[in-house]
């Protein structure tokens, strides 16, 4: 049987961060396992956890294929540059740049903010918590 990789991130604003990553990346929410009708369900089961007092979100590729992301709130701020980062890859056409551009543009408008853009190749960005990623052919 093969494995499954997760990205599980914590962060301040998970529902926040989930709808950014919804809309980079095409994933949906990811329904509670079985028999839960609800995560908020799924979640009281495990009893009470006193350390856990945040928010969380699941979201899936609806296509199957990439990883399934995970974010939970913690009650500390991010402190540091993450070791690991997101390339959001819009494909290679033509109109590449024109492409990633719509793409910088789309991010901004939900939140995404530009820190550095390689003309023709690749830009640099932060999510509304300000996690770097890259939007590249």
């Amino acid at each position: 049987m093969a494995l499954r990789v997760d990205l599980t991130f914590d962060c301040v604003r998970a529902k926040v961060l989930a709808e950014f990553w919804k809309l980079a990346l095409g994933y949906e929410d990811e329904p509670p396992p079985a028999p839960f009708a609800t995560r908020e369900e799924w979640v009281a089961s495990f009893g009470d956890l006193e350390d856990d007092g945040g928010d969380g979100a699941w979201l899936r590729d609806p296509s199957g294929v990439g990883p399934r992301l995970v974010f939970l709130e913690v009650p500390e701020p991010k402190v540091a540059k993450n070791r690991l980062h997101i390339d959001v890859r819009v494909g290679r056409s033509a109109g590449q740049w024109a492409v990633i551009s719509a793409k910088v543009a789309q991010l901004v408008s939900a939140g995404g903010r530009v820190v550095a853009t390689f003309e023709g190749h690749h830009v640099v960005m932060a999510d509304p918590e300000g996690n770097e990623f890259c939007v590249a052919a």
